[in-house]
């Protein structure tokens, strides 16, 4: 189990670590708990389950940095190196969100170790985790998204095309990490600015305005194999702008409505829209596809991520619990999966 991380979703990455390690034990599994701290220190975690969750609204943060684990360079032996010792290794769940973690780098060096791991490989990972990328992939293959434009190095508020108001996001982030909703050209350079402070590439999407939030579960249980959940919609009260960091993981006032309730025909496409979303960016293993329904009746397909939130009220494994699928069944399956395929090229 690899959680923790580098990037601005550290916090959350543990909470979703917490809740993996569990259900991984109980799915009969034996696990080595590896966290990156904030510094990108790998470390054996030998404290409890209970020491990554959220506390009266307090994030977790492992700040180790005894740098005691690396990945052991050997496709003979794959596995870790552990104060000093060889630990074979059958998989890695890399619980990891956001940049160091989710975007292809870690992918990339368990691919060179031989090593084989849950989720997508190294572009599909990096080509979902930067929305820029994602977008121009989805608008080429001809899936319907939204207006948007990026934002390039130099320029400014003054360069961007679209009517307010819009959604100023960093390229490369998550959780809601750095993105601000503007309504007024004046607020447009401190949006830029905040997002920056993320990732220096921007994105800038046209805000879609009477819309309900929709979202749903893809998991590859068999070579070229691959079904999608029931869906699930998000609710966001008038005290949040939109679904952001606090809504998501700290305040209430947030509703999940887990199935949700849908015609089966607007359902069925949103699953064959999430399917095609999917193949489209040559993801693995598993994914969560958000979407825009439009009052009209039209879908658009918001953001797809290879490695969603697993902690305890995400909605990825709740859609899937929804669907028949428990939460040890679903990690079970994905490390399977994980171990079949192997590393190599995907």
């Amino acid at each position: 189990m690899l959680f923790g991380g580098a990037s601005s979703e550290h916090a959350i990455s543990c909470i979703s670590g917490g809740a993996v390690i569990t259900a991984l034990r109980e799915a009969g599994f034996t696990v080595i708990p590896i966290v990156i701290s904030p510094r990108g220190a790998w470390s054996l975690f030998e404290g409890s389950v209970e020491d990554l969750t959220l506390r009266d609204g307090a994030l977790p943060s492992i700040v180790l940095g005894n740098a005691d684990v690396t990945v052991a360079l050997d496709w003979d032996s794959p596995g870790m190196i552990i104060r000093g010792d060889h630990v074979p290794v059958d998989a890695v769940f890399p619980v990891l969100h956001g940049p160091w973690g989710e975007d292809g780098t870690v992918q990339g060096l368990l691919e060179v170790a031989g090593i084989p791991y849950v989720g997508s490989g190294v572009l599909a990972s990096a080509a979902a985790m930067d929305k820029i990328t994602m977008k121009r992939l989805l608008r080429d293959a001809g899936l319907p998204v939204g207006a948007w434009q990026s934002l390039g190095i130099g320029e400014s508020g003054a360069d961007i095309r679209l009517d307010l108001p819009v959604f100023v996001k960093p390229s490369r982030a998550g959780s809601s990490r750095g993105i601000t909703r503007v309504t007024r050209r004046e607020d447009l350079e401190t949006a830029i600015r905040d997002a920056r402070e993320h990732d220096p590439r921007v994105m800038v999407e046209a805000a879609i305005t009477s819309c309900r939030e929709i979202e749903c579960a893809v998991r590859e249980v068999g070579t070229g194999d691959v079904e999608a959940s029931c869906c699930a919609e998000i609710v966001v009260d008038a005290a949040h702008d939109f679904y952001d960091f606090e809504a998501k993981y700290i305040e209430t006032g947030v509703e999940l409505r887990v199935p949700v309730e849908l015609s089966r025909d607007i359902q069925e496409r949103i699953r064959d829209l999430a399917l095609r979303s999917f193949d489209t960016l040559g993801c693995a293993g598993l994914a969560r596809v958000d979407f825009f329904l439009q009052g009209d009746g039209d879908i658009l397909v918001n953001e797809v991520n290879t490695m969603p939130g697993f902690t305890p009220i995400s909605m990825f494994p709740r859609m899937w619990e929804a669907s028949g699928v428990s939460y040890p069944e679903l990690v079970r399956g994905l490390v399977e999966r994980a171990i079949t395929a192997g590393t190599g090229l995907r």
